[in-house]
């Protein structure tokens, strides 16, 4: 008799563990990411942020199917997800569609225990000064001061004291190439959940260090160092008891705002362990600034070319840096095809094999969807948006091969000029992948010359260079800072002030959200 009382005691206890689904905290879900130039003449339209709207946002999110188990962990309310190619600043009239469709989501299921808010960090909006500061700040005006947001970012973003006020939980990426990007995101949901479930409220203490340093992706990768020691250090002080997280923020060197510089945060209970966590990260991050260069040999794009003429090494990378659209460039600028076409080499099909990709051409793709393969086509491709450096090329060869269906491009088309292999798009893509390639009936390991507008390479890139270097090309996210035309950004600045004396590296206390 004894014995079937205590089973069914724990049989009861065991139940009074699990929390019901109406005691499951309600966790909402919002954010929109992109890189904005403010350098570039482009302009970014809500179309290209592929919004995804209610549980669909879930397929964004591995560590959310429904066979994790972070998916019985809360009642989840997806509103409004959109992630854009980087590019040039947001028009106000998308920015505030987007955002009126987020803040009625929201206000459909109120109220909320948590919400998630995934972003990049370094959006630009016409007439917004800090459009992520904007943006939380508008959804706190929905969502009220006791629900607890974190924060995922890239390393490449901006926090801004507003932002940093209004999340309560703050993380970003540690690798740049974002090969921990998920990771990254399912860390801040997690440390959501967390607080939530013990019932541990906002952390106490939220550490923000601005660091006057503005330098490109390009130069702070953390495959090399300095950048792969510094952000060594960062998971042992988010790690000790009483730190929730800890974070460097690289910024963004291609928008002008006041925010637009490196920053250092640290969030936890323990005052004393937050604080000397974010000045030591601050104050190494300070002390490595001059060791900091290009990942890959960086020269002027005549040097370059010379070089991968005279290589062995297949494929010999160059990366068409100034026009990069995975960092906000136009991807239209016609000056290195322009270039590339001109040089004598490549202009029979005997002459060396490159691929250059890519350029906007929507007539010459039109031309190429009515007359097919292996057919003579002829049209002014790029320079649509921008054509501050060379105009628009006009572009004559056979078609190659045509692929359609891509999320970005829409269509694609390889035209062969002499032995030029150039893929004209309908609409600009950046090209990382090797089945951007192979899709297109391209094999980029084979060929001898790959040109790719993108700064440093993506992993599956890396993996099959035989050579690079990276040209210093022009286009909205010039690599040579010196020749921006910064207005707004917080001077002294390093490179920019490479004299300048040593800064207040001491943490500003951050006011719990919700406060004064």
């Amino acid at each position: 008799m004894k014995k079937i009382v205590l089973f069914l005691s724990l049989l009861l206890g065991l139940q009074g563990c699990q929390q019901s689904p109406s005691k499951l905290p309600r966790i909402a879900i919002a954010g929109l990411a992109i890189e904005s130039s403010t350098f570039s003449p482009a302009r970014t339209e809500a179309a290209a942020f592929h919004a995804s709207e209610g549980s669909a946002i879930f397929d964004r999110y591995p560590f959310l199917s429904e066979s994790h188990p972070n998916r019985s962990r809360a009642q989840w309310f997806p509103t409004l997800k959109g992630h854009a190619l980087p590019g040039g600043m947001v028009t106000r009239e998308a920015y505030d569609s987007l955002m009126g469709i987020t803040l009625d989501k929201l206000t459909e299921n109120l109220p909320y225990d948590g919400l998630f808010f995934d972003i990049h960090g370094a959006m630009s909006v016409e007439g917004i000064e800090d459009a992520e500061g904007d943006m939380i700040a508008k959804i706190r005006s929905v969502v009220g001061p006791k629900t607890l947001i974190s924060t995922s970012m890239d390393l490449h973003g901006n926090v801004s004291q507003k932002l940093a006020q209004e999340s309560d939980l703050i993380t970003c990426y540690r690798m740049a190439p974002h090969e921990d990007a998920l990771d990254s995101k399912q860390r801040g949901l997690e440390n959501l959940l967390d607080r939530l479930e013990k019932d541990l409220g906002k952390p106490a203490y939220k550490a923000w260090i601005p660091v006057p340093i503005l330098l490109p992706g390009e130069q702070t990768s953390t495959r090399i160092d300095p950048g792969k020691g510094l952000y060594a250090q960062v998971p042992g002080i988010a790690g000790q008891e009483g730190v929730v997280d800890a974070a460097i923020w690289i910024g963004y060197a291609w928008a002008d705002e006041i925010r637009n510089h490196a920053v250092v945060m640290v969030t936890g209970d323990d005052q004393e362990k937050v604080q000397k966590g974010a000045e030591q990260l601050a104050e190494a991050f300070w002390q490595v600034r001059n060791q900091f260069d290009f990942v890959a040999p960086t020269i002027d794009f005549e040097s370059a070319l010379e070089q991968a003429l005279a290589s062995k090494k297949k494929p010999f990378i160059l990366s068409d840096m100034g026009d990069n659209p995975t960092a906000g460039g136009a991807g239209d600028v016609t000056w290195t095809l322009r270039e590339l076409i001109n040089r004598k080499e490549f202009q029979t099909a005997q002459g060396p094999a490159l691929i250059y990709a890519s350029i906007p051409g929507p007539e010459l793709v039109t031309q190429a969807l009515k007359r097919g393969v292996g057919k003579t086509v002829k049209a002014k491709v790029g320079a649509a948006v921008d054509n501050r450096y060379a105009p628009p090329v006009q572009l004559e060869g056979v078609v190659h091969s045509i692929h359609q269906g891509d999320q970005d491009a829409e269509v694609e088309v390889v035209v062969q000029v002499g032995s030029l292999k150039v893929i004209v798009t309908k609409k600009r893509k950046p090209y990382h992948h090797i089945s951007d390639f192979t899709n297109l009936k391209l094999d980029p390991t084979q060929t001898d010359i790959l040109v790719v507008k993108i700064g440093y390479l993506v992993p599956e890139l890396y993996d099959i260079l035989g050579d690079w270097v990276m040209a210093l090309t022009p286009g909205g996210v010039d690599q040579d800072l010196q020749r921006l035309a910064y207005k707004n950004i917080r001077r002294p600045m390093f490179p920019l002030d490479s004299s300048m004396d040593s800064p207040d590296l001491s943490v500003r206390w951050i006011p719990l959200s919700g406060t004064e």
